[in-house]
């Protein structure tokens, strides 16, 4: 008889690349938990279409938006037609939100939790939701990676011999 037992990355598992939410310390821009509307997919080359950050909500209008971790901003302003709000972190990671109206000026900083700003409509359709998406350096990563767990579950046997 076979046990099995549940596990994350041990037993020469590779190391994934996501970093271990706990030790990034960020929170989720919007309170309570959201819902992933839409998840991240990237394209297979940059200039193809895609969904470079994640879609949460669904919030009412005017809904507070919260900074996921420490940072300065470099962007507070309109895109097309939304406004938008991106955030420093350091350590080469930006994070960039809408449609989210803000007082927050480039040079602000802004503290993990910290108001940044309210949620417009305007990005779902009839649902309000928040765009939030990441980079590192010029890549876009799941901004999920961020306050989740994403590694893989791997089941390992526990004893192998019959029973």
């Amino acid at each position: 008889m076979v046990t099995l037992a549940f596990a994350v990355g041990v037993l020469g598992a590779p190391a994934p690349a996501a970093p271990d939410p706990a030790a990034v310390g960020w929170s989720w821009p919007l309170s309570p938990k959201p819902a992933v509307l839409r998840v991240f997919d990237p394209p297979d080359k940059p200039w193809l279409s895609g969904h470079r950050g994640v879609d949460l909500g669904p919030a009412p209008d005017g809904g507070t938006v919260t900074a996921p971790s420490d940072g300065v901003v470099t962007f507070a302003g309109v895109v097309v037609d939304r406004p938008v709000v991106t955030i420093d972190h350091g350590q080469g990671l930006k994070s960039s939100f809408e449609p989210v109206s803000s007082e927050l000026r480039p040079g602000d900083t802004v503290r993990k939790g910290q108001v940044m700003g309210s949620l417009e409509p305007g990005h779902c359709g009839s649902t309000t939701c928040l765009h939030w998406g990441v980079r590192r350096g010029e890549a876009y990563v799941n901004p999920l990676e961020f306050v989740e767990d994403l590694r893989p579950s791997i089941l390992l046997p526990l004893d192998q011999s019959p029973g």
